[in-house]
């Protein structure tokens, strides 16, 4: 668990004048239960996936945000970033490049080998985006423009098709 993410990531905000606020709530496993708690649409959270892409020469640790109600295609993702395939990476691989337990990681890169990919959905449906920040007890409720200004992530799209 990391309140030093949840520092630098609320800094980072504040630095770019971001408009967001900070919701404390018990722990919930599930973006079911968090959004509830949240008071948010289920498609406004900001699901975070550590994944590894390789293959063409690509060999690349990727964290890939989408909306929480949406389910990823690892190789869409792999191709829309140049390699073959993908696949998630191990719990010790995503404490090392993330300083977060799983399910509490924000949709920011602090890390210099984790590339930062969003699909674009995720910047189509809502004004807002909730996510966990650096603990499963506290969440940031932060406006989807400016988040896409300030971490700029690489447009990728990966989400399955239904």
């Amino acid at each position: 668990m990391s309140i030093a993410t949840f520092a630098r990531l609320t800094a980072l905000l504040d630095e770019h004048q971001a408009r967001y606020r900070v919701v404390e709530h018990p722990t919930a496993g599930k973006s079911e239960e968090v959004a509830k708690i949240r008071g948010t649409q289920l498609g406004q959270g900001a699901k975070a996936l550590v994944c590894h892409v390789k293959g063409n020469g690509v060999k690349q640790h990727v964290l890939a945000i989408l909306p929480a109600d949406q389910q990823a295609d690892l190789s869409a993702l792999a191709h829309g970033i140049g390699g073959t395939r993908a696949s998630l990476a191990s719990p010790v691989e995503v404490d090392a490049l993330t300083d977060c337990v799983f399910g509490a990681i924000p949709p920011f890169s602090f890390h210099p080998d984790l590339l930062l990919v969003a699909d674009p959905l995720l910047f189509q449906r809502f004004d807002e985006l909730a996510f966990n920040a650096g603990t499963l007890e506290r969440s940031l409720i932060l406006n989807t423009q400016d988040y896409q200004r300030i971490a700029q992530p690489k447009l990728v799209t990966f989400i399955r098709a239904e």
